[in-house]
């Protein structure tokens, strides 16, 4: 599956994912706080990458508890 070896290598990978949407809640943060967007699209955005997040936990949690 997408060249991961392992589930402890995509668990990792997923890790990452989970670390970058991280990154994705702050620069929504920035360019609302700099009005590059709105805040009902900040709130619109940063909700569905909180819930990536949590897809991206339940993930991991899957893959952990199997191996």
């Amino acid at each position: 599956m997408f060249g991961v070896k392992s589930e402890r290598e995509l668990a990792r990978f997923m890790g990452i994912a989970g670390g970058s949407a991280t990154e994705v809640e702050y620069q929504l943060l920035l360019a609302c706080d700099l009005n590059y967007i709105q805040d009902e699209t900040y709130r619109e955005l940063n909700q569905q990458v909180n819930e990536v997040k949590r897809m991206l936990n339940s993930f991991i949690q899957k893959l952990t508890a199997n191996g």
